[in-house]
Parts: structure tokens; C-alpha cells; sequence
């Protein structure tokens, strides 16, 4: 049984440094999102998964093989949420429209957003997605990174956790308590944006950064006194009666966007390649929103909740990608100097840089979304 007060205080002391480290190692402001889980199996296990999935493309595009030396390997984060990200996975149908091009999936899987955008700069992924927050934080660090395209908030699917039996009433009754969220993530913003709210500041609650595993570990146990975490974790927790919900991201607390990003060079030696995976998104999106049963049944085995939930869970998500207006872009840089004000990343970060022009985004972005506009 992990020490977790122990593990806790060894995270609260690393938090003092990262600031230096972002300095003095650029890029590594991405790896530094992971620090403070560095000691967890988990954490391990991705970083092993990233040098294994870039040493598996090189294998492939260098074989001697003449039936695989020109395949060439897109690699696409996994979902394991009521995404249709996940529906298309399932699906099939981007492997179909992509073989003829010389190109083969694979759907590696990461703890969260800043693990993604990780494995995006050392390459082992090719695009991901992710909320606010981590391409801001890869940005300060300098990373090439290309945001794709918008995807809708769905700021319920987000919420904060609370013990079942703990007294807290409000976020209020979390001054001075021990918050858990995953560094630079949506549940680091939302509890930003939770505890302003109620007048207070970040610094009035002691935040614990943890990767989603070893935060669903220390919340069971009783480690930490309230979590903020998106599904399926919130309702697995909720079933089996271990927290409940205190707030969601419901209700205008959240007021960003998801994004699906890649890194400049996928997007200029691929973007065919991009505007398929796009128009498909943007289908299994549409089918997602008009069936919902059918997609609670599709994803019970890869959320590990089972179809009726997922069903009441629907209504959680917009299940809609939204064009890139210059309102998504400027909201992006409010969040930026937020980080910046905060202290949490080294520079200030102009966002325009990782967005296409209007032009750029007309080729790739479907139809339907950019007549939405």
C-alpha cells in the first residue's frame, strides 16, 4: 500500500522547482506536467509507451518488407470516454477511407491531456486531444503545436468530487483542504476558475497534483479531501458510492473549448491525411448526438460503465465540433495569461501562434462545421 501522505509532501515540494525548470529546459514544461506522478506504475508505463510506439513507426517505415516499407503509421490518442473520438475508433470507418492512402491507425492511450501533448512532441503521437489548458502549456515551452480544430466544452462531463460522506457544502468549505487534479488540465483551470468564484484564490486551497490513476487511488483512500476529474470517473465513483458531486463544469463555470491539435511538421506533410480524419470526427459526431442508445451500447466495454448510465450520461456532451472563430482564438489567450498571472508557465504565450488562417482551416475543416461559423 502506497504512502500516500508521504508521496503527497514529495509533490507539494517539487511544485517550488518546476518554475527553474521551465527555464532552463524548454520543452520539458510538458514533461514537467508529469512530475509530479513520476513515481507511480502508470506514469512509467506511458513514458515506455511513447518510446515504444516511435520505435514501432520507425520499425515500420524502414522494414524491408517491400508490403509495409511505404506504410505509413497515423497515430491517434484513444478515448475512453462517451466521445465520439472513441466512436470512431470503434468504428472502423477512418482505417477504411485511409488504407488506399498507405496508411495504417493505431490508437495509443495516455492518462491524460499533458501526457498527450508529451508523446506529441517526443513523436509518439500524432494528434490528440486535449481541453484548454495543456496546449497552452506545451506552447510556453516552445512546442510547434498546430491546433486542428475545436470540439464543444461539454462542461458537465467535467465535476468536482467530494468524498461521499465528507461535510463540504460549497466550495467554500474547501479552503485549506487538499484539492487533487492532473497538472494542466481541465481540472486544474475549472479549479482556478471554481475557487475565484467564491472569492477566493488557488493559493486558499493546497492543490495536489496527480495523474487521474494515482488521484482515483488517493481519493478512495480518503487522501485528499475533494477532486476534480471528468467521466467516466466522476459516475464510476458516484456508483459505487465513494464521492459525489459538488459542482460541474455546468452552467457557464467552464468556457472553453476542447481542441484536437498536432504538431507543425504532421501538419504539413499531412494534411489530406487531416482533413479525412476531420470529415470522419465530424460524422461519428453527428451519429453520436442521434443515437444514443446505440452509443451507450458501443461503449460500455471501453468506458467500463454499462449501457444504461451511459445513456442518462448522453446528455452531458454537445457532441459537436465548432469552427475556429476568432472568439474560440481569444478566450485561448485569456486562459494563457491566467496561467501566466498564476505563475504556472514561464512566459507569456501568444496562442495565434499555434492556429492556422482562415484560409488553412477552410481546407481541412468539413463543411458543415465552417457553414456553422
Amino acid at each position: 500500500m502506497p504512502n500516500w501522505k508521504n508521496k503527497i509532501e514529495s509533490w507539494k515540494g517539487l511544485r517550488i522547482t518546476r518554475r527553474h525548470a521551465l527555464f532552463a529546459f524548454g520543452y520539458s514544461v510538458v514533461l514537467s506536467t508529469t512530475l509530479f506522478s513520476c513515481n507511480s506504475p502508470q506514469q512509467k508505463q506511458s513514458n515506455s509507451e511513447i518510446n515504444n510506439t516511435a520505435s514501432n513507426t520507425t520499425n515500420t517505415s524502414t522494414s524491408g518488407n517491400s508490403s509495409t516499407s511505404t506504410q505509413k503509421v497515423v497515430r491517434i490518442v484513444r478515448s475512453k470516454q462517451l466521445t465520439a473520438l472513441a466512436v470512431l475508433e470503434k468504428q472502423g470507418t477512418l482505417e477504411k477511407r485511409l488504407e488506399p492512402l498507405g496508411y495504417k491507425v493505431e490508437w495509443p492511450e495516455f492518462a491524460a491531456g499533458p501526457q498527450q501533448l508529451e508523446a506529441l512532441n517526443a513523436g509518439g503521437l500524432d494528434i490528440a486531444s486535449t481541453a484548454e489548458s495543456p496546449p497552452i502549456f506545451s506552447q510556453a515551452a516552445g512546442a510547434p503545436l498546430v491546433y486542428l480544430a475545436a470540439n464543444s466544452s461539454d462542461g458537465q462531463a467535467v465535476s468536482l468530487l467530494v468524498p461521499a460522506n465528507s461535510p463540504v457544502k460549497s466550495v467554500q468549505d474547501l479552503k485549506s483542504k487538499k484539492i487533487a487534479f492532473q497538472k494542466a488540465s481541465i481540472g486544474h483551470y475549472l479549479t482556478v476558475r471554481a475557487v475565484e468564484k467564491e472569492g477566493l484564490k488557488l493559493t486558499d486551497v493546497e492543490s495536489v497534483f496527480l495523474a487521474p490513476p494515482d488521484a482515483n487511488a488517493a481519493f478512495s483512500q480518503g487522501k485528499v479531501d475533494a477532486w476534480f476529474i471528468w467521466e467516466p470517473f466522476v459516475t464510476r465513483n458516484v456508483q459505487n458510492k465513494v464521492g459525489r458531486v459538488l459542482i460541474d463544469g455546468g452552467n457557464g463555470l467552464r468556457d472553453t473549448n476542447n481542441f484536437i491539435s498536432t504538431n507543425r511538421k504532421f501538419y504539413q506533410e499531412n494534411p489530406q491525411v487531416i482533413k479525412i480524419f476531420l470529415e470522419e470526427l465530424q460524422k461519428a459526431q453527428v451519429w453520436s448526438k442521434n443515437n444514443p442508445k446505440e452509443i451507450a451500447q458501443l461503449l460500455a466495454p471501453v468506458t467500463q460503465l454499462d449501457a444504461p448510465t451511459l445513456e442518462k450520461m448522453h446528455s452531458k456532451y454537445d457532441f459537436a465540433l465548432v469552427p475556429i472563430t476568432d472568439a474560440v482564438i481569444n478566450k485561448q489567450q485569456e486562459v494563457a495569461d491566467k496561467w501566466y498571472s498564476l505563475g504556472l508557465i514561464p512566459k507569456k504565450v501568444n496562442v495565434k501562434d499555434g492556429f492556422l488562417t482562415p484560409e488553412q482551416y477552410a481546407e481541412i475543416t468539413p463543411k458543415e462545421v465552417l457553414a456553422s461559423k
